[in-house]
């Protein structure tokens, strides 16, 4: 038992890890767009590319822009933060539990 136990701990801490990375590829995505970066670079293309769908899955169920501000990045990274707080709850009632 406390084999799965501690491969779900595992599990549980590679996910919190890739949530975390994945907030730092928004608040980079989000900082890029106050320069205008050239949309051909590849670096600036990749970002596009794991940020876009998350904005748009928002965008479809919350209005988000405001006054030409678009809040769907910050709505995101509360969410994520969200995540992160219920599974480092759920990781600690785990450890209690072996």
């Amino acid at each position: 038992m406390t084999l799965l136990i501690e491969l779900l701990l595992g599990l549980m801490l590679i996910l919190n890890n890739l949530i975390l990375l994945y907030m730092w590829v928004i608040i980079i995505a989000a900082v890029l767009t106050w320069v205008r970066p050239d949309p051909y670079n590849p670096i600036v293309q990749l970002l596009y590319r794991l940020t876009q769908p998350a904005y748009a899955l928002v965008r479809r169920f919350i209005p988000t822009t405001f006054n030409g501000i678009d809040l769907s990045p910050l709505i995101i990274i509360i969410t994520l933060q969200v995540v992160q707080v219920l599974i480092s709850v759920l990781m600690r009632s785990l450890q209690h539990a072996a």
